[in-house]
């Protein structure tokens, strides 16, 4: 059972009744960041889906092309700062607007002070669209707030260990 534990979390696909999404975000300053999730299915017809509907959850980051962090959904803590809003008619992550003042909150809070060091987070609040690296508000990666973001759904979407809620990966093993 443990050795089967081990050869399941190595890379868990998303689940049977999951749906799996990738998307890219072009910061400013060659910031990239790029992601996957997946949720189950019959959440589509919800007008969001929201941080606690995931199964799997994970992003990293780049600064011209060379790795600056990661963060996955199993990095989750008490502390951490966590909200994501979806819209899974268009397809796209909700953005800054009157209804939503701080839609997405990836391990980071509003003043990109809290995504640990070492560390890496995103968000989308009033000042911009930018990320957090080591504790530190990446300030030449913003870009403005009302910006689309985009999701393309993907099948066959595989995670890291890290990636998938724990009950997730157990539910993989029976």
């Amino acid at each position: 059972m443990i050795l089967a534990f081990v050869f399941a979390a190595a890379a868990a696909p998303g689940q049977a009744g999951d749906v799996t999404y990738r998307f890219e975000w072009q910061g400013a300053g060659g910031y990239v960041m790029q992601g996957r999730m997946s949720f189950d299915v019959a959440l589509l017809g919800k007008r969001y889906v929201l941080e606690d509907d995931l199964s799997c959850f994970e992003i990293s980051g780049t600064k011209d092309g060379v790795p600056v962090g990661r963060w996955a959904l199993g990095m989750l803590l008490p502390e951490t700062t966590w909200r994501l809003t979806f819209a899974p008619t268009p397809s796209e992550f909700v953005v800054f607007g009157e209804d939503f003042p701080m839609p997405q909150a990836w391990n980071m809070d509003g003043f990109g002070r809290n995504c640990g060091d070492p560390g890496f987070g995103f968000n989308i609040g009033g000042a911009a669209q930018d990320l957090c690296v080591d504790g530190a508000l990446i300030v030449a990666s913003q870009v403005p707030p009302p910006r689309p973001m985009p999701v393309e759904r993907a099948n066959g979407i595989k995670f890291a260990s890290d990636a998938c809620r724990a009950e997730a990966l157990l539910s993989g093993l029976y």
